[in-house]
């Protein structure tokens, strides 16, 4: 396959206090999420100064690709500037006829890969000779993922006496989960797992481990997938758990996410249990998941499909069938 361009797409974060809510109005629109819901979110941001770092760390990431990249990078976001259909505008005023894109989710599900994707079709859609975008496959065990988070894990680790390793990612519904798959077999879930599992067998094959949920939002009746992070510390307390080292295997970088619901509430759980407490850190622009956005794109470009840099067995595509990660009805 031939392209001419590279994109970057993101979910996007605020930059400023003025930003935060009209961004997170911009994540919820059309879920009638009330006001109220919204200005507790907010809190979390105005708790760093109203910035995410998800912005900061994306330009950290290009800067980081550029040297010897052959392609043009530009960069979108789905929820903050730079807007998707800006940056899909500006492509087409370049020139650009194909361009590939990175996500930056490895994994499969509605909201981490077919919204993305449909992402890509509105921004086309509002821009008249807008350039073919292709998005590159999952790559929740591509040796480049798994490396960085197993040293991060084997360096938290250290110096402890024998911790429970817990791995971290963003729940979703379970009906979402279900639907993550062609014929709905529930990749995002399995796919985290089989992530935990590498991790794990690199880093720290001697320690129990354990794959939990955190960042639930939404209506207290639809389930979700548990245990939330918080609930299980709880129950690692009662069973004369002592030492805990938290993993979120779920992220590329240290999202608001990780940084407010890992290491101000989870933290704050576990030391009201006396819990020995550390969280892992995420691979950012480790120059290895640099060189794995580099060598999604020669697979992509060289081989189409026939090398995969792949260290689990679950399969991946370079096109979604039609039935993969469809979004699930809202109650």
């Amino acid at each position: 396959m031939v392209y001419d361009a590279f994109l970057l797409l993101s979910f996007g974060g605020p930059e400023g206090q003025d930003d935060v809510l009209p961004f997170l109005e911009n994540v919820t629109r059309g879920r009638g999420i009330p006001r109220e819901r919204l200005e507790a979110v907010a809190g979390h941001y105005r708790h760093f100064g109203g910035v995410s770092p998800i912005n900061a760390q994306c330009r950290e990431l290009i800067e980081a690709l550029r040297p010897g990249f052959e392609l043009p990078i530009y960069w979108g976001n789905r929820n903050w500037h730079p807007m998707l259909a800006d940056t899909v505008r500006q492509m087409r005023d370049d020139g650009v006829q194909r361009a590939i894109a990175f996500v930056t989710s490895p994994f499969g599900s509605y909201s981490s890969c077919r919204q993305y994707r449909d992402d890509i079709d509105r921004a086309r859609a509002e821009v008249p000779g807008a350039p073919v975008i292709d998005k590159i496959r999952h790559y929740h065990d591509h040796p480049g993922y798994i490396a960085p988070h197993a040293d991060a894990v084997r360096a938290a680790v250290a110096g402890r006496t024998s911790p429970r390793l817990v791995f971290t990612a963003h729940s979703i519904p379970t009906s979402m989960n279900a639907a993550s798959g062609p014929g709905g077999v529930g990749r995002y879930q399995a796919q985290l797992l089989e992530t935990a599992r590498l991790v794990a067998a690199q880093a720290a094959p001697e320690l129990s481990w354990d794959l939990v949920w955190q960042s639930r939002s939404g209506p207290p009746q639809v389930p979700w997938l548990e245990p939330d992070i918080n609930d299980h510390l709880e129950q690692l307390a009662k069973d004369g758990v002592t030492e805990v080292v938290v993993s979120p295997i779920g992220f590329i970088s240290d999202h608001l996410e990780v940084l407010w619901d890992l290491d101000e509430e989870a933290k704050a759980t576990a030391d009201r249990l006396g819990l020995d407490y550390v969280r892992a850190a995420t691979p950012g622009a480790d120059p290895r998941f640099v060189d794995l956005i580099r060598e999604l794109v020669a697979e992509r470009v060289l081989a189409h499909g026939n090398v995969r840099h792949a260290l689990g067995t679950i399969p991946t595509w370079d096109f979604c069938p039609a039935d993969c990660c469809v979004s699930p009805k809202r109650p």
